[in-house]
């Protein structure tokens, strides 16, 4: 039997309260069950941008979680910031660093939510900060019902990487950001549409697998979902 693959996921961190009086690192398990149940095994991967060469070393494969706050605006060039817009200095520093050495290694690199986010500007794109304003009329892309649930449906670009591992012309996605991509730079390409025109996927077809997705795949609400995870930790062996 082939070994496991080491898949690094990119933790959330809150300030003290709730589940402990000091600063704590979390994650949701269905992210590390997902990883899992594709065939890897998952590793935490704490805020220390001056370790992300060391944890990169030991690596297969590097998933950069979501979480509810935003990339500072100043990292793509806006100078003015939303007043909707929530930063983690310390964990963007980190997934930064992360990203960026992972991308340098070409190994392979899974973005969800805010992680496609980062993907975007980590390679020259930019964001749009709050969709109600950008785009009135939009879908609820905080959507109201669970986020176990689907919210909208999104249509696959034919000819992607995604199309190809998905299988199909749509899927059924949870939404869960108030941002969204909205230059994809030099390097990456659209792979994934809502109905309002709202970017929700992105891929580079100049790496091994480089995939960013707006929605949770982790919560397998869509056939696809599975599939994704399975292709990229098929990607990693």
């Amino acid at each position: 039997m082939s070994k496991r693959p080491l898949i690094g996921l990119t933790l959330d961190a809150e300030e003290p309260g709730g589940y402990s009086k000091f600063p704590w690192y979390a994650i949701r398990r269905n992210y590390a069950d997902a990883i899992a149940e594709a065939g890897g095994v998952p590793v935490a991967l704490p805020h220390r941008a001056e370790l992300a060469d060391a944890y990169l070393e030991t690596l297969d494969g590097l998933v950069v979680t979501g979480g509810a706050f935003d990339v500072d605006p100043a990292l793509y060039g806006d100078g003015t910031r939303h007043d909707t817009v929530s930063l983690k200095k310390g964990r963007t520093e980190a997934e930064m660093a992360l990203l960026r050495g992972a991308l340098m290694r070409d190994m392979p690199v899974l973005g969800i939510c805010g992680g496609e986010q980062l993907l975007a500007v980590a390679l020259g794109g930019s964001l749009i900060q709050h969709i109600p304003d950008a785009m009135p009329g939009a879908l609820a892309h905080e959507q109201p019902n669970p986020r176990n649930e689907a919210g909208h449906a999104v249509s696959i670009v034919p000819g992607t990487s995604l199309a190809a591992i998905v299988g199909r012309a749509t899927m059924r996605v949870n939404s869960s950001h108030h941002q969204a991509v909205r230059d994809t730079g030099p390097t990456l390409i659209v792979n994934a549409t809502a109905p309002d025109g709202v970017i929700e996927g992105v891929e580079s077809p100049s790496h091994r697998f480089c995939i960013g997705v707006q929605w949770h795949p982790e919560f397998l609400i869509d056939p696809g979902d599975a599939r994704l995870f399975a292709a990229f930790v098929e990607a990693v062996r």
